[in-house]
């Protein structure tokens, strides 16, 4: 890409694209098997269907706060540290996935869920230097991030160290 083209749509191609790989790649991690069903839950555990919903918004909103803190940033080490606090946030959002679902270790999970919070923190600030609305767009995503800690803390408290 080059030109206008590349820097109007290139930030926004490239938003798209890792929201697309992070959702995938979490999603192909997710396995809703025997396992899965046979965890004790919390009687207030949302619904299985309103996962994917909720992400669907959740890696929407957080492309459009990437894009928009992006060309908010001045060129250069601001936009880098930005893509680095995003590429941090999402390769811990697909971990959770593999150690809760995948190796089936809600516990090992749980310690990571901290990190995965905090790196949505970093997001908002980093975003937020640049771009107020961008920050506001990951409130979602950090509430649920915390409402997922607190569910996993819940699902370890009932079914032990798996």
């Amino acid at each position: 890409m080059s030109g206008e083209f590349g820097a109007r749509w290139g930030p926004i191609l490239v938003a798209a694209l890792a929201a697309l790989v992070v959702a995938g790649a979490g999603a192909a991690l997710t396995a809703l098997g025997p396992w899965y069903a046979s965890l004790r839950v919390p009687a207030w555990k949302p619904p299985d269907w309103a996962f994917g919903p909720v992400w669907t918004v959740i890696f929407t909103l957080t492309a459009i706060a990437g894009v928009l803190a992006w060309n908010a940033a001045p060129a250069g080490l601001e936009r880098t540290w930005l893509l680095v606090a995003f590429g941090v946030n999402g390769i811990l959002n697909i971990a959770w996935s593999g150690l809760f679902f995948r190796l089936q270790r809600p516990d090992w999970a749980l310690a990571e869920v901290l990190l995965l919070w905090l790196s949505v923190a970093v997001l908002m600030v980093a975003a937020g230097r640049h771009s107020g609305t961008a920050a506001l767009l990951l409130v979602p995503y950090i509430a649920w991030v915390g409402l997922a800690g607190i569910l996993n803390w819940s699902i370890v408290r009932l079914n032990g160290p798996l």
